[in-house]
């Protein structure tokens, strides 16, 4: 259902890109060749789809990868042209062209270069971007209760989307990224594994995750990646060095307490109330949730942070503006009673290569305990 829904999502906008350039700017002579070009480019997506749920081979790999670049394209192609329809609807109002001028050959040929070329020019900042990753750093406060430390520095990332094809130089520069920041805690919010355990390309990956140091360790929660793959998600966490919390507290050092929920995906989830109430309330309270939600909820027990992951903060715009009408909060930070609530975009993405809102990162988060 999501691939037809996607695949929808792609097929009515690419209709409306070709008519409106096939009546805006191809002259009669080209029409067959320009019919020939858009129609290959077009169906790269659906005929990888095809190749990918049939064949695991060579031709299937190529096309997906290729499919990961031909979404975003058709995307901002289709943005570009819209633009262009409502400056054409202005002109009619405002007349900053004769439309002598605009049926020239030359003025087309002009438009249209131009619309391709900033829509390639997008793909390659979002590719550029999403294989760049970043830190971003926040300082707060939470009282101290019975802890005896006075500060704890966390470093937390989210939506790795681990599998097979990832590039093994990217998970270990976030692992020596992780290690420089002299971080006390790895907290990782969810869909970070979401490749066959059995295959051999995930051991590297493991590995280079399992070179990671820090004071109190590396923990992570489930995300809905991880139940939609239903991979073998013990063997490749403890594997890692890194303990899965499922819907449980723990008490780190006898410093804090550290919580994790399962995704709303896993069946017998607990709600935040009775997993609150499962521990002692005298020490500060960390609670890792995939998706950002209930945050109401959460800010009316004794949680004093929750981090989480999931919106990806749109990936691409303008569909971060949904995420931002989903979410309460998409990406970022704030602070509700007091409750301190963290997003990250992510650390990598699901789908195509390429990111045009926020970026991949790793949040540092520095808390004063007072």
């Amino acid at each position: 259902m999501f691939h037809t829904i996607l695949l929808l999502s792609y097929t009515i906008p690419n209709i409306y890109v070709f008519m409106r350039i096939w009546q805006l700017f191809i002259n009669k002579g080209s029409r067959l060749l320009y019919t020939g070009i858009y129609l290959l480019i077009a169906m790269i997506y659906p005929v990888s789809n095809f190749l990918m749920d049939g064949d695991t081979g060579l031709a299937g790999r190529v096309m997906g990868s290729v499919s990961g670049y031909i979404l975003p394209f058709c995307l901002y192609l289709f943005l570009f042209i819209l633009a262009y329809d409502i400056f054409l609807l202005l002109n009619l109002i405002v007349r900053f062209l004769k439309a002598e001028r605009m049926k020239t050959t030359r003025y087309k040929k002009m438009v249209l270069s131009l619309i391709i070329s900033l829509s390639i020019i997008v793909v390659v900042y979002g590719s550029i971007n999403f294989n760049t990753l970043r830190t971003t750093r926040y300082s707060i406060e939470i009282p101290a209760k019975s802890s005896d430390i006075g500060s704890l520095r966390i470093a937390f990332g989210a939506d790795f989307h681990l599998d097979g094809n990832t590039p093994l130089w990217f998970v270990r520069k976030f692992a020596d990224s992780v290690n420089k920041m002299d971080a006390d805690l790895l907290l990782l919010g969810g869909d970070i594994a979401v490749g066959r355990r059995e295959d051999a390309k995930m051991q590297p990956l493991e590995h280079a995750l399992g070179e990671i140091r820090t004071k109190f360790g590396s923990f992570a929660v489930l995300g809905n990646h991880e139940h939609y793959e239903n991979q073998d998600i013990g063997t490749f966490f403890s594997d890692a060095g890194i303990t899965l919390l499922r819907d449980t507290i723990i008490v780190i050092d006898s410093s804090f307490s550290l919580g994790g929920r399962d995704d709303s995906h896993f069946r017998g989830r607990k709600s935040i109330g009775d997993l609150v109430n499962s521990s002692a309330g005298t020490l500060p309270l960390i609670m890792l949730d995939h998706r950002p939600t209930d945050l109401e909820e959460v800010s009316k027990t004794r949680v004093d942070l929750q981090m989480s992951g999931h919106t990806h903060h749109g990936q691409l715009f303008p569909i971060n503006l949904i995420t931002k009408r989903v979410y309460a909060l998409s990406y970022g930070y704030f602070k509700k009673r007091d409750t301190h609530f963290f997003v990250t975009s992510g650390i990598r993405l699901w789908g195509p290569p390429v990111r045009t809102t926020a970026r991949s990162e790793i949040m540092l988060i520095d808390i004063t305990f007072k």
